[in-house]
């Protein structure tokens, strides 16, 4: 089982990384299909969250996942200080971290790896979760990944774990764009940027550059990442 997983599969087929990206890209610009994997990227949103402030020595409470696609993560400790910024900056930039942390690893041709990995966070952020909604999200979620890497063939596992990274890419990209539209309009005054204008007196539209600047970064560089070899060859 470990030589299975640490071993490094072919490389994919061209075509295969690219109709990947352009499902990517539709199932992030298509309303109906972002309204249902959007799930994906609060589940990491809110695992960052959850594992900076463990990280930082803050203690964790737990996890919620809402079926608007809206999440809370509850940790204890001081409520200043650089673990609860360090905390609160983590969530909006983990998804497009952890695309770009896939995009390294299906660069060296570990697919299977990428997936145990994927596996192995859900579990973690599952047994964190305290909403019946949030568990049913999580759980679904890893059963899909656990299901793929365990039974599917090595190009569907390919196809599944080169569309999640593109997702996970560009899908990250999205949410602060969204973060921007919505304080606008005067909705989200509680949002991650504006709790970290409070804490650090920097205001908000600063905090939301920074989130655009790692998440669109990440998604140029990961992508990069993706798509070089294709172009080596």
């Amino acid at each position: 089982m470990l030589d299975r997983v640490l071993s490094a599969q072919p490389d994919p087929p061209p075509w295969l990384v690219f109709v990947t990206a352009a499902v990517a890209v539709v199932v992030v610009l298509a309303r109906p299909a972002w309204r249902l994997a959007r799930h994906a990227i609060t589940i990491a949103h809110e695992g960052g969250h959850a594992l900076v402030a463990v990280l930082t020595g803050r203690r964790l409470r737990g996890i919620k996942l809402h079926s608007d696609t809206s999440g809370l993560t509850v940790s204890a400790g001081r409520p200043t200080g650089p673990g609860m910024v360090f905390s609160l900056f983590a969530g909006y930039v983990t998804p497009s971290l952890l695309g770009l942390l896939g995009a390294a690893v299906l660069a060296v041709g570990r697919i299977t790896l990428l997936l145990w990995v994927a596996v192995a966070l859900l579990l973690a952020t599952l047994v964190m979760t305290r909403n019946a909604y949030g568990l049913l999200a999580v759980v679904a979620t890893t059963a899909l990944v656990f299901l793929v890497s365990w039974y599917a063939r090595p190009d569907a596992q390919a196809a599944f774990a080169y569309g999640g990274v593109w997702f996970l890419l560009l899908g990250g990209v999205k949410p602060v764009g969204e973060l921007q539209r919505l304080r606008r309009r005067g909705q989200l005054a509680d949002s991650d940027a504006d709790q970290l204008a409070r804490l650090t007196r920097v205001p908000p539209f600063v905090w939301i550059a920074l989130f655009a600047l790692v998440t669109a970064g990440a998604a140029v560089l990961g992508g990069t990442l993706l798509i070089e070899p294709l172009v080596a060859e």
